[in-house]
């Protein structure tokens, strides 16, 4: 009787290694570096590349459970209003006299009762769509805040609060090294944890894991509160960062933190993709800003620029699928 061997793991491939999409964002990153630092003498400067971080990576908190929303095969087009509606209420409360901390708990716990409402309908309402139901909770998460100030602004928090956006710990900006720890949690509960591996199982076949025993529906909410909760994140650092805050702040951020996201190569249509994958793309695009802000380069161009680079990202993998088919 012959006897056949069943590997476990596959053989590792050099080839297949390189020909990843993350490596081709680190080129791009790398060009896009040379770029800014022949347009700019002032781009390689140390402190102005760490300091740079401070204008973008208060979206990028949104990027990582966007990440999941995605893998999941579902969008959430609700989270620059759930950043204003967070940063709103924290603001409203301070003014009547809540604590300031008290106050920054409070929108934490408004932005994670956002996602949870955007998942409990999505599982409750299977027949619309997340684009549909997140539309509709957008408008409303952006008019609640629009009815708490119409159209002030508020601010004058306490000196402490801008440390969050401004301030260095051992020479670190605070909000990098936040970003860094959240990316490191989500990054191990994507690639590393039942749950994250559950995930992928749903973004590529949501009926075979419903029967087969996954609790999708709890898996959605969970998932879709986490992006509630980050998005409460942003309206902290953001608010920090300015000061002050209206109803109309982070507008737009949802069209960036999803071009962050489907640049990093994470498969719209759901299952496929790396965490790493949008981090990387998150610094490329914000590094692509603030390069080109010192030149006074137009946002109209980095916006083309930008989907110039989306349409690579979806294009180029399914070039090489359709030459592994040929071969």
């Amino acid at each position: 009787m012959e006897l056949r061997t069943i590997q476990a793991k596959k053989d590792f491939n050099y080839k297949t290694f390189f020909l990843q999409w993350e490596w081709l964002l680190i080129l791009i990153f790398i060009l896009v570096n040379i770029l800014n630092a022949n347009l700019s003498p002032y781009y390689m400067n140390v402190d102005n590349l760490r300091d740079a971080t401070m204008g973008f990576l208060d979206k990028a908190f949104i990027v990582l459970p966007m990440v999941l929303v995605m893998i999941l095969g579902e969008i959430d087009i609700s989270v620059a209003s759930t950043v204003a509606l967070s940063s709103v209420i924290m603001a409203d409360l301070y003014s009547h006299g809540v604590p300031m901390g008290l106050a920054i708990l409070i929108s934490l716990l408004v932005g994670t009762v956002c996602g949870l409402i955007n998942g409990f309908l999505i599982v409750k309402f299977k027949e619309l769509s997340s684009v549909i139901i997140t539309l509709a909770t957008m408008i409303i998460y952006r008019g609640i805040a629009y009815m708490l100030l119409e159209d002030q602004a508020k601010g004058q928090f306490p000196d402490w609060f801008s440390f969050f956006g401004w301030e260095y710990v051992g020479g670190i900006p605070f909000i990098l090294i936040v970003f860094i720890v959240f990316a490191v949690v989500f990054g191990l509960l994507l690639h590393k944890t039942t749950f994250g591996r559950r995930i992928y199982a749903m973004g590529n076949n949501m009926t075979a894991s419903r029967f087969s025993g996954i609790q999708v529906d709890k898996i959605k909410i969970i998932v879709f509160a986490l992006t509630g909760l980050m998005a409460a994140v942003t309206a902290i650092f953001l608010t920090s960062r300015m000061g002050s805050t209206r109803p109309n702040v982070a507008t737009g951020y949802e069209l960036d933190v999803i071009a962050m996201v489907v640049l990093g190569g994470i498969s719209t249509a759901g299952g496929k993709g790396r965490m790493i994958g949008a981090i990387i793309a998150v610094f490329l695009v914000g590094m692509l800003s603030y390069g080109l802000g010192l030149v006074n380069v137009p946002a109209q161009v980095l916006l083309i620029i930008i989907g110039l680079l989306l349409i690579f990202a979806v294009v180029i993998p399914k070039l090489k699928i359709k030459k592994l088919r040929k071969v």
